[in-house]
């Protein structure tokens, strides 16, 4: 600590992101990122923007990525928010919408950023327990409350909750926003996408980095009514006019516009994933079902930290989580190629062998 440091840095507990080893020869299933490249269109278009035009400021209003995104989900772009990478849209969410007095519910067990933007900006919360299989019981919210914020499918469980339950929380919720983080929808569940011109309460939120392979561009993205996008512009304009630059919008716009790779390779993803379900449940792991590219496992004799720990001395990376104590028996694994996925198979089999 610093005697220079703001009241509110001492405050602070940061999110801490998953691992980016700079390991040789190694097996990363640690952070949930697309085992497959992105679009060669995508490639095409980055090559385009190295030109002499990045001398000039980006577009701060992103116009063509909103128009391409608008267009994917059949919306207009008044009802399109773009950021860097979802976090920062999410930071700009819970300033802009979720800051009142009564508090904002999200799970117990659920992304951990969740009250690390609650601590940022002094936002009262109350978590609120997943059922004894993890889920989320739409109930549960039925209470006074200042928003309501989770992911779907949940991370790190991966459980997806039914468009039809999503559809009675907002019933059950109108004055107050429901925001629904899908960073990884588009490998199972409906997206609440489709509902949006139905309830003005509705925020969901998207990220490139999983589904369509752009982790290292960072863009991610918000839809809603456009009252509720126009409060994250007044945010985003208080704190960075140009968050998506040259290179990420048009890798953007090119990955949005390539429906045909994003469909193959998500496909591809959600076929290893069942496999590797299988495989892990011959081996005698407890799966929760997923909808997510990765998936939360635990076995009921061994040790999750163990298991990790025996993973990692064969160049083979998970993550694990120590808390809550609820989830310390699970490890979350991210779905890589068929490949990655043999040999953690492979792994797993000679560490449960060994007495």
């Amino acid at each position: 600590m610093s005697k220079y440091w703001s009241q509110v840095v001492h405050g602070l507990t940061p999110y801490t992101p998953g691992e980016q080893p700079k390991i040789a020869n190694l097996i990363k299933l640690n952070t949930n990122e697309n085992p497959y490249g992105p679009s060669p269109k995508v490639l095409e278009a980055l090559r385009g923007e190295a030109a002499d035009s990045l001398r000039l400021y980006p577009d701060p209003n992103s116009d063509r990525l909103k128009q391409a995104i608008a267009e994917f989900h059949g919306l207009t772009p008044a009802q399109v928010f773009v950021g860097n990478g979802s976090d920062e849209v999410l930071a700009h969410v819970f300033l802009a919408l979720l800051k009142h007095d009564a508090p904002l519910l999200f799970p117990d067990i659920t992304y951990s950023f969740y009250p690390v933007y609650c601590g940022l900006y002094d936002i009262d919360y109350q978590t609120v327990p997943l059922t004894q299989t993890f889920e989320i019981n739409v109930d549960d919210y039925r209470v006074a409350n200042g928003g309501i914020i989770f992911p779907n499918p949940n991370a790190p469980t991966g459980r997806v909750l039914a468009l039809s339950e999503i559809r009675r929380l907002l019933d059950a919720n109108t004055e107050s926003v429901v925001v629904i983080d899908e960073a990884y929808i588009d490998f199972g569940g409906e997206s609440a996408v489709t509902l949006v011109n139905a309830y003005p309460q509705l925020l969901v939120t998207h990220t490139l980095s999983k589904s369509r392979s752009l982790a290292g561009l960072r863009v991610g993205y918000a839809v809603g009514h456009p009252e509720l996008i126009d409060a994250l512009h007044r945010v985003k304009d208080s704190f960075n006019s140009y968050p998506i630059d040259r290179f990420a919008s048009a890798g953007a716009v090119a990955a949005m516009e390539d429906v045909d790779y994003f469909e193959a390779t998500r496909q591809r993803v959600m076929a290893s994933r069942e496999k590797l379900v299988e495989a892990m449940q011959a081996l005698g792991f407890e799966v929760l079902p997923s909808g997510a590219n990765f998936i939360f496992a635990r076995h009921p004799h061994r040790d999750a930290l163990g298991l990790t720990t025996a993973l990692r001395e064969r160049s083979i990376i998970v993550r694990h989580f120590k808390k809550p104590a609820r989830i310390d028996q699970f490890m979350r694994i991210t779905v890589g190629t068929d490949e990655e996925c043999e040999a953690l198979i492979a792994a797993l089999k000679d560490i449960l062998s060994a007495t």
